[in-house]
């Protein structure tokens, strides 16, 4: 009485009088959406690995993979904490160098144990490790320390070893556990040297870890796509919808900045270099041929920020604030008019010139470039937010925020779950089963008012088609299946006009006030 899945037998062969049961999987198939709070962020740390996405969530996470807060450009902790202050909480964090990075290192016992930080970086300067007797009689406890977290403790290790066996052994355990309650050091690599002399009580303190920030280029943060991908390539596959090169204003990114925006359906949040002016960027921006709704293009006027770490009120780019916020949103709305948190200023609202807000003929001209801006007043009221709410794209039907996040959070979401049909017999039946698929998830997006028609809002804002007018047998034959998805997205309001007329003359007819 076999049992099997529905498919793994050929139920017009079957000679033996039995019971033949097959499991039938749901006739609709349903798939749900891709993540679209993935934000993706380049810089440069002080510990953690390179060119490799490391997940944060929350500011313990990035302090703990990439050391503290640096006062200086590119810092990719500087970059996460901001963006986590607007609403970010699923980071891939990238940590880049200029290849001058080294690991510090230290010895105990002369040539008896050399320890060196699993990652390069200054952190690996604060790592302390030590020897002392440990718990069990002719036993060794080694101890490895980093401020701000709990030390490592290898306890019990060498037991009744001499000689040389006793660095072999220490470092054995260092590096693959001494327990099954205690696995390998996060913190340092043990290599056990040559010395045959019995340890003593000692420690030392790590030394000689760099950064390798202080070169650091567009084109470092940029990377490369081949094997091992680095920089900003090694983002691909990890899912972000948004992501930003920390402090990157060099124009000749953004054209390889574009290009891996529509390759990866990733929202990229570019910048200017820091002051610059309304007439340079936008001369900028058309020099470098940047024309592209994969790309928001923020102007160089950078944000100040209170870095508590180090007690200093930092400039800082603006491209942290606008891509946590816009990555807290769901996907269908602007960054437009909304407040953004942690600004304490601008450049353009601190200046000293007496100029300090953007006049109309700014606005307009940033609006026409395609060129975004935070600033203070926003026209809901006097705090910082995006100015503009807009992408690169000279095209004014998808030149929103709106249009390049929900076009790549439905695109990627049928790329996603659609593949479940490859494969599968191109009968009526299927074809059934992955319209009501297609249908389901763009009803799904209507009921939580990610779509819809305002003008006709019982309609419904969506169409599907599979059947023999987009199938023709030439096509069929060739193992094609097609479906045409046509959907209504929903305006972002960036002018509202106001008709009144008021006097003395004026004579009022009450009508319906509900809006049509």
């Amino acid at each position: 009485m076999p049992v099997v899945q529905q498919g793994q037998i050929n139920t017009n062969s079957l000679f033996v009088p039995d019971v033949y049961v097959q499991i039938v999987p749901p006739a609709q198939l349903l798939l749900n959406g891709v993540a679209t709070n993935i934000l993706g962020i380049v810089g440069v740390g002080s510990w953690g690995p390179v060119n490799s996405p490391v997940t944060v969530g929350n500011p313990t996470d990035a302090v703990l993979n990439f050391g503290s807060v640096k006062n200086r450009k590119y810092d990719l902790v500087t970059a996460c904490l901001i963006a986590i202050i607007n609403g970010a909480n699923n980071i891939r964090a990238v940590r880049v160098t200029d290849g001058t990075d080294a690991a510090a290192s230290g010895v105990l016992g002369s040539t008896g144990i050399t320890f060196t930080g699993k990652y390069t970086g200054t952190v690996g300067n604060s790592i302390v490790a030590s020897l002392a007797p440990g718990t069990a009689a002719n036993s060794w406890r080694a101890t490895i320390a980093l401020p701000g977290i709990v030390p490592e403790v290898f306890d019990n290790l060498a037991v009744g070893l001499s000689g040389n066996a006793v660095w072999v052994a220490i470092a054995a355990a260092i590096n693959g556990g001494s327990s099954g309650l205690r696995g390998p050091s996060n913190l340092v690599v043990a290599a056990a040297g040559s010395s045959t002399s019995a340890p003593t009580s000692s420690s030392v303190t790590l030394s000689g870890g760099t950064d390798g920030a202080a070169t650091i280029t567009g084109s470092v943060l940029i990377g490369q796509d081949s094997t091992p991908r680095k920089g900003m390539y090694a983002l691909r596959n990890t899912g972000a919808s948004i992501a930003m090169l920390a402090d990157c204003d060099d124009s000749t990114t953004y054209s390889a900045q574009a290009a891996f925006a529509l390759s990866e359906g990733v929202y990229m949040i570019a910048v200017g270099p820091a002051g610059d002016t309304v007439a340079n960027a936008a001369s900028t921006k058309a020099t470098a041929g940047l024309d592209c709704y994969g790309v928001k293009l923020l102007l160089g006027d950078w944000i100040l920020w209170l870095d508590t770490t180090n007690n200093v009120t930092r400039l800082i780019s603006p491209q942290a604030s606008e891509a946590g916020f816009l990555s807290a949103l769901s996907p269908e709305q602007s960054s437009l008019n909304k407040q953004q948190q942690g600004i304490v200023g601008t450049q353009k609202s601190t200046s000293g010139s007496g100029v300090n807000i953007y006049s109309e003929a700014d606005l307009q001209t940033l609006a026409q470039a395609g060129i975004d801006v935070i600033a203070n007043p926003c026209p809901g009221g006097a705090y910082f937010g995006s100015r503009i709410g807009c992408n690169t794209s000279s095209n004014a039907v998808i030149n929103g925020d709106n249009y390049t996040r929900l076009t790549n959070y439905i695109a990627y979401s049928l790329n996603a779950g659609m593949g479940k049909y490859i494969g599968r017999l191109q009968s009526a039946s299927v074809r059934a089963q992955a319209l009501a698929t297609l249908n389901a998830f763009l009803s799904n997006m209507w009921q939580q008012g990610m779509i819809g028609d305002v003008n006709n809002p019982q309609n419904q804002p969506f169409s599907v088609q599979i059947n023999a007018a987009n199938n023709p047998p030439s096509r069929v034959a060739l193992g094609y299946m097609q479906a045409d998805v046509t959907v209504v997205y929903q305006s972002i309001i960036t002018k509202l006009l106001i008709n009144v007329m008021g006097g003395q003359s004026v004579q009022v007819t009450v009508a319906s006030s509900t809006p049509q």
